[in-house]
């Protein structure tokens, strides 16, 4: 096109989860209450891994990460989701959107490598437990979230690369309540279908690899298990029934997202939903107040705070 010809867009618009008033003052108080309890959640666990000594072990380093990454990826999108439903005035500049993207694939993948690195982690404690402190070293934790930032963040550079220089001149029109990659590819004034293929190749490829590696770590954990002691089997199982649970609810909706050929908006915007408001909640919930030491990290937590108030 030549430039005279359009009008480069400089704003995107959502079009949210309902254009019906009721209901978005429904989803306006459940994305509060949840926010707010994802934000209070991981913040606790985040705090406590931090000031607690007796945390301070490669399994609560990488579960503290979690907890950081989870709270940065809900407070990505739901605070902006909670203003739009508020206001009724759901826009968001060009960089803005592009910005959005951008930082929702570096947590996106590095969290992806960081579940990895926690598999691992437990497949070391279970099945190398003599070796266990030798080999998850503080070199090696730091190493292991180094590589989930890398691969994070190159993972992100890969899909702007090919739609930073799309052309955009109407529509403008987004319908999700943040910036969807594949969504703000189809408002390009160009064919996109090559592009398309290539972002869906590069985000299912990341996933799917990912996935299929912690599925693998978890069947060998548990064979493991029951090859030793049969009567230590459903101890195994009822520990890594819950990190299953929270790896299918973060690895479904990116897979399908990406992967399904067939996509449906209704879907594709509870997928969202399960991703920025369900998942962020399970790793506090699941991951660490179920522990015993977490729990007791929490009381002596609440007590110096007590305490602390009382010297004020």
């Amino acid at each position: 096109m030549n430039e005279t010809n359009y009008t480069e867009v400089s704003e995107f618009v959502f079009l949210g989860l309902s254009a019906s008033r009721p209901t978005q003052h429904f989803f306006l108080a459940f994305a509060t209450v949840f926010y707010i309890t994802i934000a209070l959640g991981n913040s606790l666990v985040v705090f406590a891994v931090v000031c607690d000594p007796h945390l301070h072990s490669p399994m609560y380093f990488l579960l503290g990460n979690l907890s950081f990454i989870d709270l940065c990826l809900s407070t990505l999108t739901v605070p902006k989701m909670i203003s739009d439903l508020y206001s009724g005035h759901s826009t968001i500049s060009f960089q803005g959107c592009v910005f959005q993207i951008f930082v929702l694939h570096v947590l996106g993948g590095s969290e992806m490598v960081l579940l990895v690195s926690m598999a691992w982690d437990r497949y070391v404690a279970i099945c190398k437990p003599l070796h266990y402190l030798t080999i998850m070293s503080p070199r090696m934790c730091i190493l292991l979230l180094s590589s989930a930032w890398v691969i994070g963040l190159l993972h992100s550079v890969v899909q702007l690369a090919f739609v930073i220089h799309l052309t955009f001149c109407g529509p403008n029109e987004i319908d999700s309540f943040y910036c969807d990659l594949p969504r703000f590819i189809k408002l390009a004034c160009v064919d996109t279908y090559r592009m398309e293929f290539m972002v869906a190749a590069n985000s299912g490829i990341i996933s799917i690899g990912t996935f299929f590696l912690l599925i693998i770590s978890y069947i060998v954990i548990l064979f493991t298990v029951w090859k030793h002691s049969s009567c230590s089997l459903s101890k195994a199982l009822s520990t890594l029934s819950a990190h299953i649970t929270v790896v299918v609810l973060f690895f479904g909706p990116c897979i399908f997202v990406y992967m399904w050929p067939f996509p449906t908006l209704a879907v594709d915007k509870f997928l969202a939903i399960l991703d920025f408001m369900i998942t962020p909640i399970l790793n506090p919930a699941i991951y660490t107040l179920r522990n015993k030491d977490m729990k007791l990290a929490m009381k002596r937590l609440s007590n110096r705070l007590l305490r602390f108030r009382k010297m004020i």
